[in-house]
């Protein structure tokens, strides 16, 4: 046998044993480990699945268990201590300095506080009048940001719009008059317009004020508050919601040819920006320590109600997220890092400012995950991502099966955390039946009566199961 026979052959030896000891992966690849195997669709699956035992365990404590009913408990105790939390007032300071002294309690790891600037704006003292065509209290909350009337206030007569379309088309009667618009609620999203630039478009053909009807598919004569924006140029009038019951009374009035005059009066003020902070806690990762995933919901809310719903459910079952699995002894190979947002309400200033202080360190951020959309009966996970990162998902939700909340949705993220979903981190988002959200959405109907403990109870079990898996698993989600 020549001697390239012989290596021949000790070269196909070496491929054999090669092949043996790494053997050939099926399906598409998904990523590579340390010593270059391609761990493939197959792989992951079994990856995940091995963590059955340890999503019932978290299931059943936060359900079932010991910690049935806690994260409900907690946030009642909190919002009937503190209140409602508005962006720079005492209350929000009050609502910090409880949440840091909890978590060390807790018994959370680098519990501290980052500070941040946010807004700081009061609304004051407020009403409106129908003065004519008879006396009729009206409802109000004014819109963020908004400014004051004089002192004496404004009396106007009001002219009804259904659409920016309609103002625009009868802007010659708009001078010098309160517009009132009555628009139809299609979907949040696409009303929200109406409060967030009503008062830019009304000044704009001379409007003395804005009045919005309350962006809300229900009302029991409740106005719901919320931010608006002025532009630059246009010069600024006072803006407030009302009820929808008194923005319809109006329209019919003046659909009837009569004419309506109201008397508005608004103390707003706002103040240079106030001191707060993000409220950050840990699990710190066992394995890989640097690498974090991200849980979440904002501390902050409006001035009315409680702010029990938005977003005290979503701060508390994420807290409640790192409470079962320290219960449990559970340490991820990642960082499991609770931040409660600040300032949200204002637009996520808080968040961030969290984003410019991290972002050198975005490649070590997993995923990033936040509940600011109700805890009501949850129904999946809402994620952003690749198509790689989604079918990881739709596995991992598959442990929720017991409590049959599986589904995986599309547009996953926040206000807080859309920052890093931007710059190509997955986000995440709990998706929960919404339907009575908007009802008392930023308004005084914002209390713990909406929170049902059961409810807290299947989100609390859903954040927790998928935080820490997401975690856990060898590797990070892939962008």
């Amino acid at each position: 046998m020549s001697e390239n026979r012989v290596e021949e052959k000790m070269k196909l030896l070496f491929l054999l044993a090669f092949m043996l000891r790494f053997p050939q992966s099926k399906g598409n690849p998904l990523s590579r480990d340390d010593d270059g195997y391609q761990k493939t669709v197959e792989d992951l699956k079994r990856e995940i699945a091995d963590y059955s035992d340890i999503a019932k365990k978290i299931i059943d404590l936060a359900v079932y268990g010991k910690a049935q009913n806690r994260s409900y408990e907690r946030l009642a105790l909190f919002v009937d201590t503190i209140g409602p939390r508005l962006s720079g007032s005492k209350n929000l300071d009050l609502a910090i300095k409880y949440m840091y002294k909890a978590l060390k309690m807790d018994g959370l790891e680098n519990v501290h506080l980052e500070p941040v600037k946010i807004p700081h704006w009061e609304r004051g003292k407020e009403s409106a009048m129908m003065v004519e065509p008879r006396n009729h209290s009206i409802a109000i909350l004014g819109l963020g940001g908004s400014v004051a009337t004089p002192p004496e206030g404004i009396t106007a007569e009001v002219l009804v719009v259904a659409s920016f379309d309609e103002l625009h088309q009868r802007a010659q009667e708009a001078e010098g008059k309160i517009v009132v618009y009555n628009q139809p609620y299609v979907s949040y999203g696409e009303t929200v317009q109406y409060r967030g630039r009503g008062a830019v478009e009304a000044a704009k053909v001379g409007a003395k004020a804005s009045l919005i009807k309350a962006i809300a598919p229900f009302s029991i004569n409740s106005p719901h508050t919320g931010m608006q924006s002025y532009q630059p140029g246009v010069y600024k009038i006072p803006t407030a919601c009302i009820s929808v019951e008194d923005a319809e009374l109006m329209a019919r009035i003046s659909s009837r040819g009569t004419k309506i005059i109201l008397t508005l009066k608004m103390e707003a003020k706002t103040y240079p920006d106030a001191d707060s902070f993000n409220t950050v806690a840990e699990i710190v990762g066992s394995k890989y320590p640097e690498q974090v995933v991200l849980v979440s919901g904002h501390l902050d809310s409006w001035d009315v109600g409680q702010g029990a719903m938005d977003d005290g459910g979503g701060a508390f079952v994420s807290w409640e997220a790192l409470s079962l699995l320290k219960d449990l002894g559970l340490r991820p190979k990642r960082t499991l890092r609770l931040v409660l947002w600040t300032g949200e309400e204002q637009g996520g200033v808080g968040a961030e400012q969290y984003y410019k202080m991290h972002k050198v360190n975005i490649s070590n951020f997993d995923i990033v995950m936040e509940s600011d959309e109700g805890t009501f009966t949850p129904t999946g996970l809402a994620f952003t991502g690749s198509n790689k990162a989604r079918n990881i998902m739709k596995e991992i939700m598959k442990l929720l099966q017991p409590i049959n909340v599986t589904g995986v949705f599309e547009e996953g993220g926040g206000t807080d955390i859309n920052y890093w979903i931007r710059d190509g981190i997955p986000g995440a988002s709990l998706r929960d039946d919404i339907t009575r959200y908007f009802w008392f959405h930023h308004s005084q109907g914002d209390t713990m009566t909406v929170q049902d403990p059961t409810q807290m109870n299947l989100c609390a079990a859903l954040w927790a199961v998928v935080s820490y898996v997401i975690a856990d698993m060898e590797e990070k989600v892939p962008v």
